[in-house]
């Protein structure tokens, strides 16, 4: 299988690398590699489309200077060159996520996971910041539903924080696999469904969206269906540029904004059923 290698010079890093990792995943990037001046990503070569990084945001602020180059690879194994890279996040002093190679530290709640190619490690800020807010708040005997769950750690730790159920729901099965994968990990029982939206088929007292803004702004309305009364729901995957949208658009089905944080330019917002 013949694979393209883009090779990113960033100048300054961070926290434009983050930014820049997480849109390449969304067009099937599906490796990458820090470097000592920007990044590599990979894709199999007919993936590549004319003109794809055209709507990339980042490549386009004036704050960063970021250029690249493309090569030919041959196919490696990509799982073995992201774990080699991946480093144990820390959330505060309660939280770690961590792969089993990782010393194991004192923590509240410790998240063992497998490093796969998953979106949802801890290390983009989304996923931080949705950790953050869930550390803040009580999961005792609630419903819960992971959207878009990739690894499944904001599900994991809202079981670890007593929910007493959550379900896992993500349109690919890879994120699927793994996150039934993290779920024996650390001793927790979880229902996964392979799909979109069209998968929840119950109400729920809280619901996490970290996904993206296109599918959020598309599919609120259905996961404020599922909402119970009073329930709460989180959302992350936008920039703040998009932030006033998503609250327009959540309070005309009805939600009320509650709080959110701010990190490398992407915004985690919490909000509550106001009917």
């Amino acid at each position: 299988m013949k694979f393209k290698g883009y090779h990113f010079t960033i100048n300054p890093l961070e926290p434009a690398r983050e930014i820049l990792l997480a849109e390449l995943g969304e067009l099937g990037f599906e490796s990458f590699e820090d470097t000592d001046q920007g990044m590599s990503a990979y894709i199999q070569a007919d993936h590549v489309q004319e003109a794809m990084l055209a709507d990339i945001y980042i490549l386009k602020q004036d704050e960063f200077d970021i250029s690249y180059t493309i090569e030919d690879v041959e196919e490696k194994n990509w799982n073995a060159v992201w774990e080699s890279s991946f480093e144990p996040i820390r959330v505060g002093n309660q939280c770690m996520v961590r792969a089993e190679f990782h010393t194991a530290e004192k923590v509240d709640y410790d998240i063992v996971i497998t490093p796969k190619m998953a979106f949802g490690t801890g290390h983009h800020a989304t996923t931080y910041m949705i950790l953050k807010l869930i550390l803040e708040d009580d999961f005792q005997d609630l419903n819960c539903l992971d959207m878009g769950c990739g690894t499944g750690v904001l599900g994991i730790l809202a079981l670890m924080k007593k929910a007493k159920k959550v379900d896992f729901i993500d349109i690919d099965d890879w994120c699927i696999d793994n996150t039934e994968e993290n779920l024996e990990k650390n001793n927790l029982q979880g229902e996964c469904f392979l799909g979109g939206a069209e998968k929840i088929k119950e109400s729920y007292a809280i619901i996490f969206a970290n996904i993206n803004r296109n599918i959020l702004l598309n599919d609120m309305a259905d996961y404020v269906q599922h909402l119970n009364k009073d329930g709460q729901i989180y959302f992350s995957g936008f920039y703040a540029k998009d932030f006033d949208q998503i609250i327009n658009s959540a309070a005309d089905l009805g939600l009320e904004y509650v709080k959110h944080d701010l990190k490398d330019q992407w915004v985690a917002a919490k909000f509550k059923h106001s009917s």
